[in-house]
């Protein structure tokens, strides 16, 4: 299986749970990671079994795929059965763990059981094979306030301290049988910084007429852009430095707003905004305000709107292929994604390009994101898509 179909799944799921999520958000910013969340969830599927199993695979648009094999653990002595997507999913993992000096990007996913139930050793074996993350065994009956206070020290330390608190006091039930937690962190350096001194305070127009002030970066560059007549919108691309990753930004022009972009917003539509013959390089003025975005939900109702309800069924949850048990089930899925955009990248990069850049393209084009936008970080030459985010009110 190529990397494609995978980030078509990706990318479908990605703007499925925007939609729900804007939806629930109306009007406040929304920030989460579809890659974090996709990964999480496949542990979940590894070991559903039957309609429980199918319903996650048409949530995470598996059953469009005829190459993905079912994940089907049969030979016990390896997770090869498990089938082709949860390798690739496997593979994509390592690379991006990599340790990078352009960036970090921490994911820490993790699924808590109770100590009541058993768990099959192979399932056990094959998430952490494949996922590089383990089932753990907790109690949340007797020491749920020492529970909550374990998995919250795990988080933090596995996101740079930076995604504290994940549950709150009181957050987590006593009578929890499973609670899956999908934490994800981001800092990238831009390939062409933004020079603090040109940073101003500047104006940013809410989407009710309001407005508010906000630190605007700036920079003169060549970078990709798009301009969309339907719906009215500009597509810049910012480049991280060393690193496959761009950010992508969608910025309404004219009287357009977001909702119109939200609308026509499809795994279809997304590619063609951003295919080549749209995205020419062109001497850009680039205004982007300053941001930090931690997001956290809980998204079991969420994802029973999108067709996983059975998995949050004791009646009807089949996790066989986790545990011999009956009576496991889905108690609480949790995802917080955090993102820091500013002014910080390298700085080689930029100085030497800028001279030529301006000689062959004398006409400017100007990129003003000085209303709400859609942003999103995306690895350009697989298409799986890392974060989706809307900047509603800085």
């Amino acid at each position: 299986m190529n990397m494609g179909s995978l980030s078509t799944t990706n990318v479908e799921f990605c703007f499925d749970v925007f939609k729900e999520l804007s939806c629930n958000n109306a009007g406040q910013n929304v920030f989460f990671s579809p890659l974090s969340l996709f990964y999480a969830l496949n542990m979940i599927l590894l070991g559903a079994r039957g309609k429980c199993a199918q319903q996650v695979e048409k949530v995470l648009h598996y059953h469009h795929s005829a190459e993905f094999l079912r994940p089907r653990l049969k030979d016990s002595l390896e997770c090869r059965q498990a089938g082709r997507m949860h390798s690739e999913l496997g593979d994509l993992l390592s690379q991006i763990n990599r340790p990078h000096s352009n960036y970090t990007l921490s994911i820490a996913n993790r699924l808590y059981g109770t100590k009541a139930v058993e768990f099959h050793q192979q399932y056990l074996s094959c998430s952490e094979k494949l996922y590089q993350a383990r089932l753990q065994s907790v109690d949340f009956g007797e020491s749920v306030e020492e529970t909550r206070k374990s998995i919250n020290a795990w988080v933090e330390s596995k996101t740079n301290g930076k995604v504290k608190n994940l549950f709150g006091e009181g957050t987590i039930d006593p009578s929890s049988v499973m609670v899956l937690v999908s934490a994800i962190y981001y800092k990238g350096q831009w390939q062409n910084k933004f020079q603090e001194k040109e940073t101003t305070k500047t104006p940013f127009q809410l989407s009710a007429g309001n407005s508010v002030m906000v630190d605007m970066m700036y920079q003169t560059g060549t970078f990709k852009m798009a301009s969309i007549k339907k719906p009215p919108m500009q597509v810049l691309e910012l480049p991280y430095g060393n690193s496959k990753l761009s950010m992508v930004i969608l910025l309404p022009v004219g009287t357009a707003d977001l909702d119109q972009i939200e609308k026509q917003l499809t795994a279809r539509t997304f590619r063609e905004w951003t295919s080549s013959p749209h995205m020419v390089e062109r001497e850009v003025e680039v205004h982007l305000p300053r941001f930090k975005l931690a997001n956290k939900y809980e998204l079991n109702s969420l994802l029973k709107a999108l067709g996983m309800t059975d998995i949050f069924n004791e009646a009807k949850a089949d996790f066989s292929g986790m545990s011999p048990d009956k009576g496991l089930f889905l108690s609480k899925v949790v995802h917080k994604a955090y993102v820091e955009v500013n002014e910080e990248g390298t700085e080689a990069a930029a100085a030497t390009g800028e001279s030529v850049a301006v000689k062959r393209l004398p006409i400017r084009d100007r990129f003003v994101a000085n209303h709400p936008f859609l942003f999103l970080i995306t690895d350009i030459s697989t298409g799986v898509i890392f974060f989706l985010g809307k900047l509603a009110s800085p």
